[in-house]
């Protein structure tokens, strides 16, 4: 299959995040067909790989993709929708497989490069990507020094033929909070008795909100207090997230709310439990990988645009923890409608784009 055929393939038969059994069969028919080796990623993903001709294959260049889809149901009317109930592919990991597959299929037939090209096809939707955590890392790539790990990820945003970039901070690392105030219950007209959770909860909330700026956001989106009208519960709860572009700063964000989390319970007398799971770190470009590949962009035809940090966030971060990344963008047209929406259909020109630039992005970090 062509990009254009395959993406369409898996487009009609999108799977969940860890769920992606007839997507890798896609998927693994499509390598064997160009005679590329791979192996299994955790169950549901693929690793791929290729060595260049030249030699030095201790050096590699990573491209990435996820393969999983989302909740939501198809309401585009192409011939190729989605033939799954509440599945759909509206954020584009059609697109970013497709073109992975395009880029690996010229790659091997001319490996005319020094080093080795690994590519990942990775379970999850971008945020749920349990694939590739921090203790699969070291084994995928203990035998190599990894120069590179790229990933293109469309853009709603931009026209077909503009490539954005932001190099350094470019979107937020994510987590999840909960907090639970236990306290002592009872009537409000016996309210002296009462150690209120409810009150301790609200100081919380605003102490919280008190923390927001343009580099971080602290949201609570949920409190439950089950008490009534002339009660006041035992327990009272809130959860949210925290976002924020400093990774540094995530730690003592952490550090001033434990604080506050003791000083709410001294003040109410009250016990007050606190955590955090951490979904996603933050991504955070190589300049100089941006830089280049803005030049790179540029000498080949293509509008680079510079993206505006964002506090949405990506599993990809994990790997600008430990290595060289760069994730940038592909314009699929500002007529396509919004990315995560039931409606969000990809003009199929970008294709050819993003395959286009990936591989000369590969070839040039490869025989650097």
């Amino acid at each position: 299959m062509d990009t254009t055929v395959f993406r369409r393939e898996m487009h009609r038969h999108p799977e969940m995040p860890f769920k992606e059994v007839v997507t890798r069969s896609l998927i693994e028919s499509e390598l064997t067909d160009a005679g590329i080796y791979y192996s299994s990623l955790d169950g549901y993903g693929i690793v791929a790989r290729i060595e260049g001709r030249r030699g030095g294959h201790e050096r590699c260049v990573v491209l990435h993709s996820y393969i999983g889809a989302m909740a939501v149901e198809e309401r585009t009317g192409v011939e190729f929708a989605s033939e799954e109930e509440c599945c759909m592919h509206a954020c584009g990991n059609d697109v970013h497989a497709a073109v992975l597959l395009g880029v690996l299929r010229r790659l091997q037939a001319s490996p005319d490069f020094e080093g080795t090209l690994l590519a990942l096809f990775q379970s999850g939707d971008g945020i749920r990507s349990g694939s590739l955590d921090e203790s699969l890392k070291p084994m995928l790539f203990a035998d190599y020094k990894v120069a590179a790990v790229i990933n293109g990820f469309v853009d709603d945003d931009m026209e077909v033929g503009e490539i954005g970039f932001c190099p350094g901070r470019y979107m937020a690392s994510l987590d999840r909070v909960h907090f639970c105030a236990k306290g002592i219950g009872g009537p409000a007209a016996c309210y002296s008795r009462v150690k209120d959770p409810v009150v301790a909860i609200a100081d919380l909330i605003m102490r919280l909100n008190a923390l927001n700026s343009d580099v971080c956001v602290v949201a609570v989106g949920s409190v439950t207090a089950n008490g009534s009208e002339g009660y006041i519960p035992d327990k009272a709860e809130c959860c949210g997230v925290m976002r924020m572009y400093d990774e540094k700063l995530r730690q003592r964000m952490k550090d001033m709310i434990a604080g506050a989390v003791q000083e709410i319970e001294y003040r109410y007398d009250i016990e007050l439990e606190a955590s955090f799971d951490a979904v996603a770190h933050t991504v955070e470009n190589d300049k100089q990988l941006s830089y280049e590949a803005m030049l790179l962009a540029s000498s080949n035809g293509f509008a680079v645009k510079d993206l505006n940090r964002s506090m949405g966030v990506s599993a990809f971060g994990s790997y600008a923890q430990s290595f060289p990344s760069l994730m940038y963008r592909v314009g699929v047209g500002r007529t396509s409608g919004s990315m995560g929406g039931s409606a969000f259909v990809p003009d199929e020109r970008a294709l050819a784009v993003a395959e286009e630039f990936m591989y000369q992005l590969a070839l040039n970090n490869l025989n650097r």
